[in-house]
């Protein structure tokens, strides 16, 4: 994973975490790897590692259990939906609209180009 600098490294691990989730590597009530597996496999500090996972956990999108690891909870991948529309609604779609209107471009256009995809 390569890290940027304009973002804390554990936000980003966090980011990293849910995708997975949104992609449907870990579902509802599944354990996601260790502490010590995701700082090998990420190339960072465990410590930051736990710092990631408590984030998550203080938005309800993963659990521990003791001695046994961190779970996904059955409503994190709602949560991380319902955290990413915040983010593209407030930060994602009013760049893009920005462009659009430097750009010059439609609605209908993208419109067109949205169906092309679809």
């Amino acid at each position: 994973m390569t890290y940027k600098t304009d973002k804390p490294i554990y936000l980003q691990i966090a980011n990293y975490l849910c995708e997975r989730i949104l992609q449907g590597i870990w579902k509802a009530d599944e354990r996601i790897p260790s502490v010590r597996e995701l700082s090998v496999t990420l190339s960072v500090n465990p410590n930051t590692i736990v710092k990631s996972l408590e984030f998550l956990e203080n938005r309800q999108i993963i659990f521990q259990k003791r001695g046994i690891g961190y779970f996904v909870e059955s409503a994190g991948l709602q949560r991380i939906r319902e955290m990413y529309k915040i983010e593209f609604f407030n930060e994602d779609l009013p760049n893009l609209f920005k462009k659009m209107q430097w750009l010059g471009v439609s609605l209908e256009e993208i419109r067109k180009k949205h169906e092309a995809y679809s």
